[in-house]
């Protein structure tokens, strides 16, 4: 089963035209795609109330991927978000299990910075990592080219799948070591498949704010011949995989969402079990 959807809810303006209440995008997403990469969650650790709300607003067989906290990854300092490490650790498997408990948890994704590079101190780390959030399916992403060289490409592959981790398939700007080539490989039962767009400038963009960085990075829009490419790629992880997750991420010009469902029919999938479509009744 491939499912396919987009990083976030909140900003795909091509799903609510017709939406005048801004609370519900969750739920009208929900009547788009079967899946949502979950990003609130590398930036704070989010209070019950709000991971409830979430469950409750998707369908059954509705699912999150839901990204580390960034202090995890080596994007900031653990100190600013928690006493210890492993303080921080607790508060984040104490924030998933019920995403969990209720079936809803695709994987946890552990994103890597561009820095993060193929070390022993690094594989080590990832293994302590797994070994604290044994009990999910875990994925990894990495950033930096330095995992897929032609010497190192089969053993960071044979290290994931004897780890039991799941590969992040990528496809991204090929931008130096910053970036990693598109690996059509799995590791796991299941599969993770991120589509980033292919706009090197932005990728490589520099002194930039955050949100700067944010709005340029991810402008891209996949044209027909690359959509069709890619869709080949995932009916080949589909042979292989139990599920494949596909997660559109080039939203910084809004192409995300239009790209997901031209792929979709491309692909001829037409979800089932998914929220009912909200009318406009005035």
């Amino acid at each position: 089963m491939i499912y396919i959807g987009l990083t976030g809810w909140g900003d795909h303006d091509l799903l609510y035209a017709d939406l005048t209440n801004k609370n519900e995008k969750l739920y009208h997403y929900g009547a788009h795609f079967p899946i949502v990469e979950l990003d609130a969650t590398y930036y704070s650790v989010q209070p019950e109330r709000n991971i409830q709300k979430w469950i409750k607003e998707t369908p059954d067989n509705f699912k999150f991927i839901v990204k580390i906290h960034q202090a995890l990854t080596g994007h900031a300092a653990v100190e600013d978000f928690a006493v210890s490490r492993m303080e921080l650790i607790g508060q984040f498997k104490t924030m998933l299990q019920p995403i969990y408990d209720a079936g809803k948890l695709g994987c946890l994704l552990i994103q890597f910075p561009p820095w993060y590079d193929c070390t022993t101190v690094n594989i080590n780390y990832i293994i302590y990592l797994k070994n604290h959030f044994k009990q999910f399916p875990i994925c990894i992403e990495f950033r930096n080219d330095s995992w897929f060289t032609p010497d190192m490409k089969e053993h960071t592959i044979n290290f994931l799948y004897e780890q039991q981790l799941i590969h992040s398939v990528c496809d991204e700007p090929q931008a130096g070591h910053g970036s990693i080539p598109f690996v059509n490989r799995i590791t796991h039962e299941d599969a993770l498949v991120r589509f980033h767009g292919r706009n090197v400038a932005g990728w490589t963009k520099k002194d930039l704010s955050d949100q700067e960085w944010r709005d340029v990075r991810y402008f891209y829009d996949y044209n027909e011949t690359e959509l069709k490419f890619l869709a080949k790629e995932l009916q080949i992880l589909d042979q292989k995989a139990r599920n494949v997750y596909v997660v559109f991420n080039n939203n910084s010009g809004g192409h995300a969402a239009g790209n997901a469902k031209r792929m979709c029919e491309i692909l001829n999938i037409e979800y089932t079990g998914l929220n009912f479509k909200q009318l406009k009744l005035f």
